[in-house]
């Protein structure tokens, strides 16, 4: 109950909230008018009492009336609730200059003659609402800016950020060299260092006076170059018309006062040291001017983007190595064959290059293999892995294996090359053999896209392929396929990165398909054709395509003959070889292709097995192979003067370009291949030579007698 003293220490209390307490209290009557109010808050201190008294809070204090405010001061008036904490922005009566927030709570009260009376409590949190909104800011960048490698969106995250929050207007121009890549340099930036201007963001939706992407460079002296060169941010909290520095035009800088901004910014990219560029804050509509704990907050957001820019650097500049690594370790020019007529392209991701290749491997009996293959994931690993597989892969094909047997060795291969713990080098491949004395193609396919072929005639032809595990799994399980390829059929193999678009390899191919009905293009028109219809934009991942029209070899430039497995043939292989060497006008290679064919058939019938073949091809280059039904591999070694034999394969080492031995089926092949010189290398389709003695075309006995 209270005391007799009571009402005297009620009265002693509420006068000292009215006249000492640190915030605004505020009585108003129904009219939401103030009848009484604290003369000591801050913000209306000084104040006469008729420029409070009697007016509406929207009247003496700008901003601060509103419809919302209004109508729930109504409703606290009559009962219905209470306010709490609800902010409101607006401008001090004392300082109309700058905008204030406060927290406004709003109460009931009932007079002792039952009338009702509001009472406001204002509280100024402008300092704590701005710490928090520079936290929020800070907050946001570092969820979007450093999310992509690319600079131009990581300036386009920062403007993003602080326009109409921090900044009306932002700009950010990075080093060229640091967006080529290159490393960072020593010392300061030079003054005319140009930077390629990477974002502008404003609130008014107005392009900049660089354009986009444009190259410029700051006049001197102006904050701009003064950050550049010693790393150091730059406050210019109320900007004159009478600056020193914006007397030069050049720099761009006379247009800042004209498009109104009054206060700006600059802070210096920087990582360890090193500067890569410049951000400029500008505030033109927003009338507050830049303070030093705005410029604390720039300066942590240009460390962050500046962080993250060097992280796009230095992708560019690993992009850029393991670019050039893969277009060194790619082919230049695939060679010019007589099966086949190719175009290969390689398109490079955005990503970073990858481990996508191709190759085009003259083979022995002018076959030819066609591979594509792409290690898994991209960077310079990635590429570093691709020239090792493509070197044993080229190694293995000189041995002439079958493409299902080199699959398996190169997954051998792969599965032994260097990684880190628990991540394995992978990759698909798809290898082919194209005969064009069958016309035949022989592939096997290692977790790989498989190869489209059509006809001449833009007919599809069935290449159903058997698709293995990827190389480096250790599986080691793959089979091949044939199919047969009419002369002017067209091959297309290609990797992943061809097929990104929706539907994946299969619509791909099916794309393919229809792009290869047009025989009458080049191959490069046919390449160009195929990009146009699969890609939508450049890919992530790098992509290879490799054409191919394939040429069978008539029969004026193949004589084969069967011979009796006698030592007393081998005299008739040589005048068989002779006389086939003077239909095609090759007399000069007479002696060496005798002693050739002499050694060959003599090894075949000493060693070999029936059925015994001899087979000459008049291609680029002269082959001779005799096959017979062994699988014994015969070996070179070097005869000593006492020995009797073993000079054989040293002679058609001394003689031969190239030799080998290859494996069938059933028995093997041993090949040898002589250049041709000047007028005698002519290409197959220039049609037949020389006429034999028994017409055109070459001699071709089926079967020989001793």
């Amino acid at each position: 109950m209270p005391g007799p003293d009571s009402s005297e220490l009620d009265a002693a209390v509420l006068d000292v909230l009215f006249t000492q307490a640190p915030w605004g209290l505020y009585v108003f009557d129904e009219d939401l008018r103030v009848v009484r109010y604290n003369a000591a808050a801050r913000d209306v201190r000084g104040l006469r009492p008729e420029a409070v008294l009697g007016r509406r809070l929207g009247e003496f204090a700008e901003g601060f009336d509103d419809p919302e405010l209004a109508a729930l001061a109504r409703q606290v008036l009559a009962g219905a609730t209470e306010v709490r904490d609800h902010l409101v922005r607006g401008r001090s009566p004392n300082d109309p200059g700058h905008e204030m927030t406060v927290s406004l709570s709003l109460f009931r009260i009932r007079l002792a003659d039952g009338r009702v009376r509001g009472v406001a409590v204002v509280q100024n949190v402008t300092a704590t609402r701005r710490a928090t909104g520079r936290l929020d800011i800070l907050h946001d960048a570092h969820r979007s800016i450093g999310t992509s490698l690319d600079v131009r969106a990581t300036a386009k995250a920062l403007g993003d950020v602080v326009v109409s929050r921090f900044a009306d207007t932002v700009t950010v121009d990075v080093l060229d060299d640091a967006m080529r890549g290159a490393g960072p340099g020593s010392g300061p930036v030079r003054v005319d260092a140009p930077l390629r201007r990477v974002a502008f963001r404003s609130v008014t939706g107005a392009a900049g006076p660089v354009e986009p992407g444009g190259l410029s460079s700051f006049a001197f002296p102006t904050p701009f170059t003064q950050s550049l060169l010693d790393a150091r941010p730059r406050l210019v909290a109320h900007l004159a018309g009478d600056e020193p520095w914006l007397s030069d035009d050049a720099a761009g800088a006379r247009t800042l006062p004209v498009s109104g901004v009054h206060s700006l910014v600059v802070t210096p990219l920087t990582v360890r040291g090193t500067v890569l560029g410049v951000i400029g804050h500008y505030r033109h509509r927003n009338p507050e001017p830049y303070d030093d704990e705005d410029l604390a907050l720039a300066v942590q957001l240009a460390q962050r983007t500046a962080l993250s820019i060097d992280n796009c650097r230095s992708y560019a500049r690993e992009r850029t190595i393991a670019t050039t690594l893969q277009r060194h370790l790619l082919p230049r020019t695939p060679p010019a064959l007589t099966a086949v007529e190719t175009m290969p392209l390689h398109l490079p991701g955005t990503v970073g290059a990858g481990g996508d290749w191709y190759d085009v491997i003259p083979l022995s009996g002018a076959r030819v293999a066609l591979t594509v293959g792409d290690v898994t994931g991209s960077g310079i690993e990635a590429a570093a892995a691709m020239g090792q597989l493509r070197t044993a892969l080229m190694a293995l094909a000189v041995r002439d294996l079958a493409p299902e047997e080199l699959l398996a060795s190169l997954d051998e291969v792969a599965a032994a090359l260097p990684h880190e713990p628990g991540e394995p080098v992978t990759a698909s491949c798809l290898y082919a053999v194209f005969d064009p004395v069958t016309r035949t193609c022989t592939a096997a396919d290692a977790g790989h896209p498989l190869p489209v072929a059509v006809t001449p005639d833009g007919e599809p032809v069935p290449f159903d392929v058997p698709v293995g595990p990827l190389l480096g799994t250790g599986s080691a399980d793959y089979e091949s396929a044939s199919a047969v390829l009419p002369d002017g059929a067209l091959l297309a193999l290609f990797t992943d990165g061809l097929a990104a678009a929706p539907g994946g390899p299969a619509a791909a191919a099916q794309t393919l398909r229809r792009v290869l009905r047009h025989p009458g293009r080049t191959l490069q028109q046919l390449s160009d054709d195929a990009v146009y219809a699969l890609m939508r934009g450049q890919g992530e991942d790098d992509a290879v395509l490799l054409l191919a029209r394939t040429h069978g070899l008539d029969e004026h430039h193949i004589a084969e003959w069967t011979l009796p497995d006698d030592p007393a043939v081998v005299p008739a292989a040589r005048r068989l070889a002779e006389r086939q060497l003077a239909a095609w006008g090759l007399d000069d290679l007479a002696f060496a292709t005798e002693l050739v064919v002499s050694e060959l058939v003599t090894n075949a019938i000493r060693y070999g097995t029936p059925p015994i073949r001899l087979r000459m091809i008049r291609d680029r280059v002269l082959g001779c192979e005799v096959s017979d039904g062994s699988s014994t591999a015969p070996h070179l070694r070097h005869a000593q003067e006492h020995d009797e034999g073993g000079r054989g394969l040293c002679i058609i080492a001394q003689l031969a370009e190239r030799w080998g031995t290859r494996f069938g089926r059933r028995g093997k092949t041993i090949w040898c291949e002589q250049e041709l010189i000047g007028a005698e290398a002519v290409a197959v389709g220039d049609g037949p030579e020389g006429d034999g003695p028994e017409g055109d075309g070459p001699v071709n006995d089926g079967a020989a007698a001793g």
